[in-house]
């Protein structure tokens, strides 16, 4: 019978046939073993010869292999294509991504998280560590020239605290939870625009949207009800809402002349006790980013591949009216909002 089995189709009856002698004449093999014969004995019979290849094998079907291989297939070129923009965009991927999934791109925004594993799979290894290499500290430097900034800064990988970065700026007197929601006001066109072409980054402090942080109360905004922390940020690509914030700041005096900085400002905003956990950035240039009020800790680390040639972390407090300039594709950095008062910044990237 168990020679039959061998031989005989594959069908599901067959299968079920063959799995039910084999597991009767495991037991009686059991028995035996146990009543005092030897194995040397029982392997003399052909029939237990037999089953215990048949035990001892095991087949995956091919439609496992093939579906596994489909996966594996997948899975590459979606990596490939989000990682290389191409034949599609990103924003392309994550709607795609949002509509498979029945939900609305533009109330769940933070649901990009879900790809975020990837590019740190993938991340390609800094080319040179000379950019940590030596650097025991960020420097605060002030009066520094557009010709010794870029010497020295601007595109050297190295981070650097400008102390006197937003000097004949306004927006230390202006800028406010207050002053930013009279900007984004309920049903304006600057919160619109955020909402549906602009990057928000609830990070954990369990905001959907923008609107969401600008129904808080001052109170609740300032943690004079003892609410729980918070930490927001977004890209400001309203150009009404630019041209208001920008009559408070100018681009930066010590960029070097040849440098432009993005079109597109960021502002973070978060009260003490709250920032942004350790990670990298994936953008196109270096930043900078003023603090304009409050008062903000950073913590940066090098890329794993430079552990042993640079220093494991560094600390910098920005104060008011200081701008830290830094790679944020190079190196790890975590926020902190320290000090007492609301921290308020705002940067954007240079080429």
């Amino acid at each position: 019978m168990c020679s039959q089995s061998r031989i005989g189709s594959n069908d599901p009856e067959t299968r079920a046939l063959r799995q039910r002698v084999n597991l009767h004449f495991q037991y009686l093999y059991d028995t035996a073993v146990q009543e005092g014969l030897q194995p040397s004995d029982l392997m003399k019979i052909d029939a237990v010869v037999e089953l215990r290849e048949d035990l001892n094998s095991f087949e995956i079907p091919n439609y496992v292999w093939k579906c596994l291989a489909a996966f594996v297939i997948s899975f590459i070129s979606l990596v490939i294509v989000y990682l290389s923009e191409w034949p599609v965009d990103n924003d392309t991927v994550f709607k795609l991504w949002m509509d498979v999934g029945g939900a609305d791109p533009i109330s769940h925004q933070c649901a990009v998280e879900v790809f975020e594993f990837m590019p740190e799979m993938f991340r390609p290894p800094a080319r040179s560590c000379n950019f940590c290499r030596n650097v025991k500290s960020v420097k605060k430097v002030e009066n520094i020239s557009p010709e010794q900034f870029e010497e020295l800064y601007a595109y050297t990988g190295r981070p650097v605290v400008v102390r006197d970065g937003t000097k004949d700026w306004t927006a230390s007197t202006q800028f406010s939870y207050k002053f930013l929601k009279s900007i984004y006001s309920k049903n304006s066109t600057a919160l619109k625009n955020v909402e549906e072409n602009c990057q928000f980054f609830p990070y954990k402090s369990n905001f959907k949207d923008l609107e969401e942080v600008f129904d808080m109360s001052d109170d609740k905004a300032l943690m004079k009800d003892r609410s729980s922390p918070w930490y927001i940020g977004w890209s400001n690509c309203d150009l009404s809402a630019a041209n208001t914030l920008r009559q408070h700041y100018s681009r930066p005096y010590f960029l070097p002349k040849r440098a432009e900085s993005s079109k597109t400002d960021w502002i973070f905003m978060g009260s003490p006790g709250y920032g942004a956990s350790m990670h990298i950035d994936y953008v196109n240039h270096p930043s900078w980013q003023a603090q304009i009020t409050g008062t903000k800790r950073w913590t940066l680390e090098p890329p794993s591949e430079c552990y042993f040639q640079c220093p494991r972390s560094l600390e910098v407090i920005v104060q008011p009216g200081e701008i830290i300039v830094l790679d944020t594709n190079l190196w790890y950095h975590a926020t902190l909002n320290v000090g007492d008062n609301i921290s308020i910044t705002i940067g954007s990237e240079y080429d």
